[in-house]
């Protein structure tokens, strides 16, 4: 759900994007595991959520996926 309209916005996979993006801007590169730990730590993401995220965030060329598992930002 992209934009929902009838549940909190924290749950939308924008808001959601924009944190692994803030995440990401903190260290450009890393691994999926590591990404999703340490976006769990600021806050309580589902991982089918990130995983929707991250589709979302590849396909607007904001994020790729590295041969080695990496998730880095696109320049």
């Amino acid at each position: 759900m992209l934009l929902p309209d009838n549940i909190h916005p924290d749950l939308s996979i924008y808001y959601n994007g924009s944190i692994l993006l803030m995440e990401l801007k903190i260290k450009e590169k890393q691994k999926i595991i590591d990404l999703y730990q340490n976006v769990k730590n600021r806050v309580d993401m589902s991982f089918p959520i990130f995983i929707l995220c991250l589709d979302w965030l590849y396909l607007i060329d904001a994020a790729k996926i590295d041969e080695n598992g990496c998730v880095e930002l696109c320049s």
